[in-house]
């Protein structure tokens, strides 16, 4: 039986005979089901028509999708932490052996349940490495694996300096990555902290294409969590989508701006 996979949002499913009616991530509020109504591939499929797209996205290396399909975040590994940070929908030897070529992946750490895509699947090529997620999103998981960690609280470390950090605001359990390396810190950001089209600034949404801001004291609880926490450079989601220098001093005037506008302070 296939794993069916939403084309929307890339979104791999338990085996069964016959696609399930509806992608519940889809179906949420936060998303939104395609224009032509529901409807499915598989991994095979994908792989047919669409490869890895290999290459680096400022300091780290990415893997993503050509051409695009779904929801077009690409994974950013750490090497140094031995990390992949999110997942995407296809999975090819090529991207297996640039990862392990690069210093191998000993852990997945996913941001949010819109970057779940093939993740089990990549789990099981990498060797059978453990999926850190939060389990105040374990309720979205669409395919069960047995390598699958949920963490509770507020952070979790990793080691070799990288942590995780919820900011709930986008989810209830919408992590970020801090990594302290030996040259400067970094924050891998997903959709908890989304960085701004004139990267200069990042805001705080519940639903990035339906345009719903974050609950104000949601967003006061992410600003506490990062209070204190050092970066140089803010990754976002997708390739190229970073700030890349002051990246402190950017989210704290974001934080700023968005109380502004939109109350709560």
């Amino acid at each position: 039986m296939p794993c069916f996979m939403c084309r929307t949002c890339g979104t791999e499913h338990d085996d069964t005979p016959e696609p399930p009616a509806l992608c519940r991530i889809c179906s949420d509020e936060r998303q939104y089901v395609g224009w032509q109504g529901q409807s499915w591939t598989t991994h095979d499929a994908l792989a047919a028509t669409h490869c890895n797209r290999l290459e680096m996205d400022h300091a780290l290396f990415g893997v993503g999708l050509t051409p695009a399909f779904a929801i077009p975040q690409r994974a950013l590994h750490l090497p140094q932490a031995g990390v992949l940070w999110e997942t995407t929908a296809l999975v090819t030897d090529e991207a297996v052996a640039a990862l392990k070529q690069r210093g191998g992946v000993a852990r997945i750490a996913i941001s949010h349940p819109h970057f779940y895509a093939a993740m089990a699947r990549w789990s099981e090529a990498l060797g059978g490495v453990p999926i850190f997620l939060h389990e105040n999103d374990r309720a979205w998981v669409s395919r069960t694996s047995r390598w699958l960690e949920f963490w509770r609280g507020d952070t979790l470390d990793l080691g070799r300096g990288a942590t995780l950090l919820r900011c709930p605001g986008h989810f209830a359990g919408s992590t970020v990555l801090h990594w302290q390396g030996p040259t400067g810190a970094l924050l891998l950001a997903g959709d908890a902290l989304h960085v701004a089209q004139d990267r200069r600034h990042v805001s705080f949404m519940y639903s990035v294409p339906n345009h719903v801001p974050a609950r104000p004291a949601l967003v006061r609880e992410t600003q506490a969590r990062l209070r204190g926490v050092p970066f140089d450079d803010v990754y976002g989601f997708t390739w190229g989508l970073n700030i890349i220098g002051g990246g402190r001093a950017a989210v704290d005037a974001s934080f700023e701006r968005y109380f502004e506008q939109v109350g709560g302070g």
